[in-house]
């Protein structure tokens, strides 16, 4: 069976689009890690290279792919729908966007680096 979408893992909240995807189109969209699939119905053209949401994701939701967070909604996506960049902001830029949210620099070795600001209390 050729699939037109792939999730990296079962879990992740999108799936990467390996053909340009149509509204209407009812896929079956397998995950690599475990060969588990999901059943979407596509709402929205999606491009080739591009997200498809495997569940619905509300507004204000850090988004897995590959296991991994990869990023917070802007706006609320149904199942189905186009995630790209009028939708979702990566985590990298998300300091200062959403309430508690922390600017967060890493050192040389990936740990948490405390900038200038947080020395003086500016947290």
């Amino acid at each position: 069976m050729a699939y037109k979408a792939l999730a990296h893992r079962s879990t992740d909240d999108v799936a990467v689009a390996v053909s340009d995807l149509k509204p209407g189109e009812e896929l079956i969209i397998r995950s690599l890690d475990d060969g588990k699939t999901h059943r979407v119905k596509v709402l929205e053209a999606v491009p080739l290279g591009h997200k498809v949401a495997l569940r619905d994701l509300p507004e204000g939701h850090v988004v897995i792919e590959y296991g991994e967070k990869i990023g917070r909604m802007i706006q609320a996506v149904k199942r189905g729908g186009y995630v790209h960049v009028h939708n979702i902001r990566t985590l990298r830029w998300d300091y200062g966007k959403t309430p508690g949210a922390k600017r967060q620099t890493q050192n040389a070795k990936g740990k948490p680096k405390v900038t200038a600001s947080q020395k003086k209390g500016d947290r």
